[in-house]
């Protein structure tokens, strides 16, 4: 390890760190339990994450009421208190424990994956992404795309661990590290529901609404003849589910894909998703600015939505 990691300037991350490593060995509803306390007082704490996070409710959801998104959003920061603990768990858990936390859903399409000569894994924001990818890895080879760690020490710790979990983890700026990757026949994982303003970015429709998105699945798609295969993974903790833990779900490979429509392979794309994020809505990443700064429109659109919305998120 590098000595610049020792420097007093990382001692509060090294003791985030060390409290993480002993939340893992806790039990999982204990560990659950605490991540619920932790999302709430995030709820408090971060004003201007739960704006954002209202905002996106009310146009995802425009049906509930005040209340029933209010409600929600409470909910998702739960979601994400518990994700930070799940994350640790899918960095340094144990292999036993995670194997009996996880329930597989289209395990043939799993199977597709695993015997496909090409194949990427489409995957999407859910606060349960960390532990996702942990536990895909533990079924195949898994290469896998992530943006890297502002904090450098954080950076370091988390994509060592990510390479030993996963086979390779490659950050989400080296993309021809990824074709390489994808034309030797390693399945990678790749998610593109973030905001996108970089080269090439366009605006596709998101739960409505025009969104700066990455087409760069229908491109990789035409360019390494992969097969898509999206997939998920989510938490199992509701009281009328008797399955605790984990669900990671396949589906079914998408059909004629791509076109010669980058626009209308992007905007399909963004609709499974929107599909994906309605059965679980709460533990969808609603704190990211997915609007944010149009392509040909020097504007905040969150700025601007809440000027024209008053009152609509405290």
């Amino acid at each position: 390890m590098p000595v610049k990691f020792f420097h007093p300037r990382y001692w509060a991350t090294w003791l985030g760190v060390s409290f993480l490593h002993l939340v893992i060995l806790l039990p999982w509803q204990w560990q659950m339990k605490l991540g619920e306390w932790i999302g709430k007082l995030l709820y408090w704490a971060l004003p201007a994450r739960r704006k954002i996070s209202c905002i996106n409710l009310q146009i995802a959801f425009p049906k509930l009421s005040k209340s029933e998104q209010e409600t929600l959003n409470r909910q998702h920061f739960i979601s994400l208190g518990q994700g930070l603990l799940e994350a640790a768990l899918g960095w340094w858990g144990s292999e036993k424990k995670i194997k009996q936390l996880t329930h597989i859903e289209g395990a043939e399409y799993l199977e597709k994956a695993k015997n496909s000569p090409r194949v990427l894994l489409l995957g999407s924001h859910f606060a349960s992404l960390e532990v996702g990818g942990r536990i895909i890895a533990n079924h195949m080879p898994l290469h896998a795309v992530y943006r890297p760690h502002q904090n450098a020490l954080i950076e370091y710790l988390v994509a060592k661990q990510r390479t030993i979990n996963c086979g390779k983890a490659i950050p989400k700026t080296n993309i021809r590290e990824l074709i390489k990757s994808i034309k030797a026949g390693f399945p990678s994982w790749y998610a593109t529901d973030q905001n996108y303003r970089g080269k090439g970015s366009i605006l596709a429709p998101f739960f409505g609404i025009d969104a700066p998105t990455n087409p760069g699945t229908s491109r990789l798609a035409k360019m390494t003849k992969a097969i898509i295969i999206p997939c998920i993974c989510v938490r199992l903790l509701d009281n009328n589910e008797p399955r605790k833990g984990y669900l990671l779900r396949f589906y079914p490979p998408i059909e004629n894909f791509p076109s010669n429509d980058v626009l209308a392979d992007t905007s399909r794309l963004n609709r499974i998703i929107e599909e994906q994020i309605n059965d679980f809505p709460a533990q969808y990443l609603w704190t990211h600015k997915r609007y944010k700064h149009y392509k040909d429109q020097n504007k905040d659109f969150y700025a601007d939505y809440l000027a024209s919305h008053e009152a609509a998120c405290r």
